[in-house]
């Protein structure tokens, strides 16, 4: 298998891969000519806004050069047939959203059993991204849920990885939520003997065969401080 755990795969504003840091080169060395393609739901309830979502990146690839054989989006309506559309997918794509619901509908699903013996492409978006590892961090990200002592901020994922990834740290870095800044006083507690890996927009986790690295701009978090470990074109081994 080979997976590309992105934090936001396109450029901003826009219906346009981002080629930093090989990304596109990378997925054209890695996908069939025309592949048929599985787009994941981060929210299998909310048809409308998931299947704009998904038309938005299958314009992205289809401008890029990748022409698709199938497209289709797995949600609630056709989840009783995850597993023939995981085994029939050349190309899996795990949607972006609220990371607590697509867990919890990775989990209805039983995705992390339907993956075990896949061994093709999957790229993850945000949410999918952090949803990949074996155990997720769930940093908060809605109003309430930071003092939401029922909120869960460690999940069983999909266990592609062992990485537990933060998107978008470009824009969350200095946020505030229910009070606290995001980073100082919410995730550095929660760093202390844990390993998280924040990554920009245009950078990802590149796995291959077991094999990963960090493809651009990312950060270290861990025991409460944060250190640069790659930029923008470099790559650093996990």
């Amino acid at each position: 298998m080979k997976c590309f755990l992105t934090s936001s795969p396109m450029l901003s504003d826009t219906e346009e891969l981002n080629p930093a840091n090989g990304f596109i080169d990378k997925l054209k060395s890695s996908l069939p000519d025309r592949c048929n393609a599985l787009f994941v739901s981060s929210d299998p309830d909310d048809y409308i806004h998931m299947d704009r979502f998904a038309g938005s990146v299958k314009a992205a690839f289809e401008t890029a050069g990748f022409p698709f054989s199938g497209f289709t989006v797995l949600d609630r309506r056709n989840q009783g047939s995850a597993k023939n559309l995981v085994d029939h997918a050349d190309f899996i794509i795990l949607a972006g959203g609220h990371v607590p619901t697509q867990n919890k509908f990775f989990a209805q699903i039983s995705l992390r059993d339907l993956l075990r013996s896949y061994d093709k492409i999957v790229m993850g978006i945000s949410a999918g991204s952090m949803n990949s590892a074996d155990v997720v961090y769930a940093q908060p990200e809605l109003e309430g849920e930071a003092i939401d002592a029922g909120y869960q901020r460690f999940l069983t994922g999909l266990d592609l990885t062992k990485t537990m990834i933060l998107p978008h740290y470009q824009m969350i870095k200095d946020n505030i939520l229910d009070g606290m800044r995001i980073i100082e006083d919410i995730t550095y507690p929660d760093s202390q003997g844990r390993k998280f890996y924040a990554l920009t927009d245009g950078s990802y986790l590149y796995i291959d065969n077991g094999q990963e690295e960090i493809c651009g701009e990312a950060y270290l978090i861990a025991d409460g401080k944060t250190t640069q470990i790659s930029a923008l074109g470099e790559t650093a081994a996990i």
